[in-house]
Order: structure tokens, then sequence, then C-alpha cells
């Protein structure tokens, strides 16, 4: 049995509609501490959602996101500002200030949320940034960096809090296969090193078997498996079956 210190996200019975519409069906599932997670599925079964209602920034229709057994929608306020300041989000599209080189980027929650002297704000961006593989490009603006360093330089922000959870949205989006592995790599090696847990939003199966722990996978709102990389590949769903491999023929209906 499952000891209840291991798990550090409970997602319960979540719904969410918009206008009447259900993106997400009755989703329950735990990610333990420490695993990297991944999310699969997918355009529009609802994973990305998921990943917000999970992180706290989209309020759910219904259900509830237990983080470390609290309740986060009990929670309003301060004390919710301070539980997602413990959570770090790797936006899909890096999401850094083009007017802000990459060390003021990074630097950018650390001043908000502390009132850290500046040079100790500098020293732990520079950290983070050497930390993701960076060190010498601290100077350098987003538009004179590579598509992979872009989605690096979001890395290190998403961790400059050190935060117990950090949450990816589609990773590896619009990177070639080297670099995508070279991300991947990145945040299996982050997750050791940091002790932090890592739930990631993806469809690239490539990925899902290099870093998943274990995987969930979502089909038009629901919930259709929870397991390991090795339990999903061999899966007896159809359904998974047909989209871990690609196929054109099978349930899913493309059009």
């Amino acid at each position: 049995m499952e000891n209840a210190n291991d798990i550090i996200l409970s997602v319960r019975q979540i719904q969410k509609s918009y206008q009447g519409r259900r993106v997400l069906d009755n989703v329950s599932f735990d990610v333990r501490r420490g695993e990297v997670f991944v999310i699969l599925g997918g355009s529009g079964c609802g994973k990305s959602t998921m990943l917000r209602i999970m992180a706290g920034g989209v309020e759910p229709t219904g259900g509830q996101i237990l983080f470390n057994g609290q309740d986060m929608s009990a929670v309003k306020g301060e004390a919710r500002e301070k539980i997602r300041r413990r959570f770090g989000m790797s936006f899909q599209s890096a999401a850094l200030l083009d007017f802000l080189n990459v060390e003021d980027n990074v630097s950018l929650p650390i001043q908000e949320h502390t009132k850290l002297d500046p040079h100790i704000i500098s020293i732990m961006a520079q950290t983070k940034l050497n930390l993701v593989g960076l060190q010498g490009f601290e100077k350098l603006f987003p538009s004179e960096l590579s598509g992979g360093m872009r989605k690096r330089a979001g890395l290190a922000r998403a961790i400059a809090m050190d935060p117990e959870i950090v949450f990816y949205d589609e990773p590896t989006a619009g990177l070639d296969p080297v670099v995508c592995a070279v991300v991947d790599r990145l945040i299996v090696d982050l997750t050791k090193k940091l002790q932090i847990t890592s739930i990631v939003v993806t469809h690239n199966m490539e990925s899902v078997f290099r870093i998943a722990d274990r995987v969930a996978m979502l089909y038009q709102g629901r919930l259709l498996q929870v397991g390991t990389a090795d339990e999903i590949r061999n899966s007896k769903d159809p359904i998974v079956q047909q989209f871990i491999r690609g196929d054109i023929e099978g349930p899913i209906q493309v059009g």
C-alpha cells in the first residue's frame, strides 16, 4: 500500500467545463514525491488544462487538488500565493521577457518574492543558469539565443525559487531531435539533483519513454490509464496502443 507521505500532489475527480463543454471529466491520480510524472495525450484532450489546474492557475469546475494533503481550493489570498511559490512553471514558449537579458529574466521571480540583496540574487540566478548549461550567456538577450537555449533559460527561471514541483508544458515543442534529447536529459538530471518533482505535459512519445517514471494518458478529457512507462508501452488498451505507435487505423478518429 502506498504511503501517504510519498504523495506530493493528488488529483481528485477533477472536472472542467468551458461554456458548457466538458474538457476534463472526473480525472483522478496521484503524483509521487521526486518522480517525473508525464501527462500524455493528443491535442485537445485536456492535458494543458489539467496542468494549469494542478499548478493553481485555473480553477476546476469540480473536484480537488491536494498539495501535501492540503486542499488548494480551501486556501485563499496570501496563503495560496505562498503555496504557488513552491511551484515552478516552464512554459512551451519559454515566455522570456525580450527587454531583459538572460540573468535578469531568471532573477525576476526572486526579486518579486524576496527582499534579498541584488548581489545575492545575481549569484542565485547565475547558479541556476549554470545548472542548465548556460554559464557565460547571462548577459545575452532572448533574441540572441537559439530555441533550445531559450527553453533552458526558461527552465532556469522555473527553478529560480527552489520549488518543490516544476510543471512543464510541452518542453520539447519545436525543437530538433538532438536538442529535444538534451532538454529531456536536463529534466531528469534536475529532478534528481534538486530532489524536486517534475510534472510534464507532452505528446512526444520519444520524450515520454526517455524521462517518465510514470505516465497518465488522457483521451477526450478522461483518464485512460496510469502506469510506468513500460506499463503504458505494453498497454492492452487499443486507444493507448494506437496513440503511442502513431497508427492511422484504430479507435482514434482523425479529421
